[in-house]
């Protein structure tokens, strides 16, 4: 029998603003304005021992609503890396800070829930 992958996911959630300086000059994009976010990391591997798991969860949520907290109550366009702050952006940046502290992150999802947006990056 092959070893039994496993995936493991945190949420965490942020307010920020942005505006997309590059967007349709007919849509509200371009104008300054927020959201509230939900970004979900995964994680990917098998459960090693002695524990049993893919990785400590407690140290997944900490990472990630570290993260999280550096864009809170901030302006997105502010942020290196975020100049454009699209989903997509968005995602790579919280991929880039997670994946030196965690090699088997799989998958980084951020969302708009409150008006059902969201994007997916598989690593």
């Amino acid at each position: 029998m092959t070893q039994p992958y496993f995936e493991i996911t945190k949420a965490a959630t942020f307010d920020a603003a942005h505006y997309l300086a590059e967007g349709p000059a007919h849509r509200p994009y371009t104008n300054l304005h927020g959201h509230s976010f939900k970004v979900e990391a995964t994680v990917r591997g098998p459960a090693v021992e002695p524990v049993g798991w893919v990785a400590d969860l407690a140290d997944l949520e900490s990472a990630l609503k570290g993260v999280a907290s550096e864009l809170d109550h901030g302006l997105l366009n502010e942020k290196p890396g975020l100049e454009r702050p699209t989903l997509e952006h968005i995602c790579l940046y919280f991929a880039e800070r997670l994946k030196p502290a965690f090699p088997g992150l799989s998958r980084i999802v951020v969302s708009r829930p409150t008006i059902g947006e969201s994007c997916a990056f598989s690593l």
